[in-house]
Order: structure tokens, then C-alpha cells, then sequence
């Protein structure tokens, strides 16, 4: 029975690309706009390959086709992932705990993140995450760069004493060119870091962290990365 009820809980993928195209809707309006032309330009451009090229018979016609309308649904599938991924990011950026929501969500298997920070300042709720991964240790720090360096610094030496020859880098997050990264952009630059650690290793690294950690902090109160709310209609 509790089976069959957790099956009728979770909704299908179609249900799920309905909310997701409903949801992202609301916050580009031109989102139907994009994904007709994207559907239906590599159809045309099918039809048009199947027209130029000679001694196309039956077989040909249908095909090619075939094949614009398949890649009409997978580019229009991307445009749509694409934009529900810019509206995600849109609903979290600037509120505590948008960091944590990127690493505990946003991150490939090569790193591990939490959405839990490592340190905070209770006052300013400016706070540093930690992930671990091919790079070693990254700090993502999330507030006024200026107030976070301290706790940044504090982090980095922490982990330089538990860790001695795995490489720290610093993250800042915010809209600040040169000194601070979108975060948009958040993963990519965790991906760029220079690799310094085999897989396996990286498990020893966090499990190493983990284990000589304390207790967790309490996320700051703000969002929730696991709830995050339809966007306001453009005014």
C-alpha cells in the first residue's frame, strides 16, 4: 500500500514539464515565443535539406522530417531547462542561503558541497560554504566581501591545519566584476579551479573534513533552497 501511495504521490515527467513550462512562463513572457521558433527551425531546416538535395525519394521526405521535428523537441527541451534554470536563479540570488542551495543542488558528482555553512556572522548573516572536490577545498563566501575576509581567512587556515597539502581556493559571491562571481555563474567557477585531487581522494578529503568538523550550523534564516516560490509578475 505505501507503495502504490508514493507512486500516486510523485507526479510524471509530462506533469513535470507542465509545471516547470507554467512556472517559468510567468517569469519570461516570452518563453511560447522562443520554443515555437525552436521547435519549428529545425524542422524547416529539414525540409528545406530534403527539398535541395537531389534524388530525394519518399523515404527521404519522411526522415528528414522526422529528424527536425526529434530535434525540435530536444532544442526546445534545452531553451526551457535554460530558462527555468535563470529563474531559479533569479528567486535566490541576494537571500541568505543562496550559495548553500547551489552546492547541495548544483554541483556534478566530482564535488561535494552542503547547504549548510561552515561559518557564519549571526549579525550580518554574511557566511562561508565549503565544497570538496577535483580542485580540493573551495570557500564560497556569501555577503560584503570586505566583512567576510576575516571569516574566510579563519576557514582557510583551519583547513591548512587539518589538510596541509590539499589546495584552499576563495570564492566570492555577489555582482562585483573582478572581485566577485554571479551566482549564475557559481558552479563554473568551482569547475575552473585547477585539479588536484583523483577521485578517490576527494572522498578521503571529505570524509577527513567531516569527521573533524563540528556540529553544523544553522542556516541562516532566509530561504529555503528545497522551496522556492513562484516569481512576482513583471509590473
Amino acid at each position: 500500500m505505501a507503495k502504490k501511495d508514493s507512486t500516486k504521490r510523485s507526479p510524471g515527467r509530462i506533469k513535470q514539464m507542465i509545471q516547470v513550462y507554467k512556472t517559468t512562463a510567468e517569469y519570461d513572457k516570452t518563453l511560447p515565443v522562443k520554443l515555437i521558433i525552436a521547435f519549428l527551425l529545425p524542422i524547416a531546416l529539414a525540409v528545406l535539406v530534403a527539398a535541395l538535395l537531389p534524388g530525394t525519394n519518399i523515404a527521404g521526405w519522411i526522415l528528414w522530417p522526422i529528424t527536425g521535428v526529434l530535434l525540435g523537441i530536444l532544442l526546445a527541451m534545452v531553451i526551457l531547462g535554460k530558462r527555468a534554470e535563470a529563474m531559479a536563479y533569479a528567486q535566490i540570488e541576494g537571500q541568505p542561503g543562496a550559495v548553500g542551495a547551489v552546492l547541495s543542488g548544483g554541483l556534478r558528482r566530482s564535488y561535494r558541497g552542503s547547504e549548510t555553512p561552515v561559518a557564519i556572522a549571526p549579525r550580518t548573516r554574511d557566511a562561508v560554504y565549503r565544497a570538496v572536490g577535483k580542485g580540493g577545498i573551495v570557500l564560497v563566501g556569501e555577503g560584503n566581501p570586505n566583512r567576510l575576509e576575516k571569516l574566510i581567512q579563519k576557514e582557510t587556515a583551519h583547513m591548512k591545519r587539518i589538510l596541509p597539502n590539499v589546495p584552499v581556493t576563495s570564492i566570492f559571491v555577489g555582482r562585483e566584476e573582478n572581485s566577485q562571481v554571479a551566482l549564475p555563474k557559481l558552479a563554473k567557477e568551482i569547475y575552473r579551479t585547477k585539479k588536484a585531487l583523483k577521485r578517490g581522494e576527494v572522498q578521503q578529503v571529505h570524509m577527513r573534513i567531516e569527521s573533524l568538523s563540528s556540529a553544523p550550523l544553522t542556516m541562516p534564516k532566509g530561504i529555503d533552497p528545497n522551496r522556492i516560490r513562484k516569481p512576482r509578475k513583471p509590473r
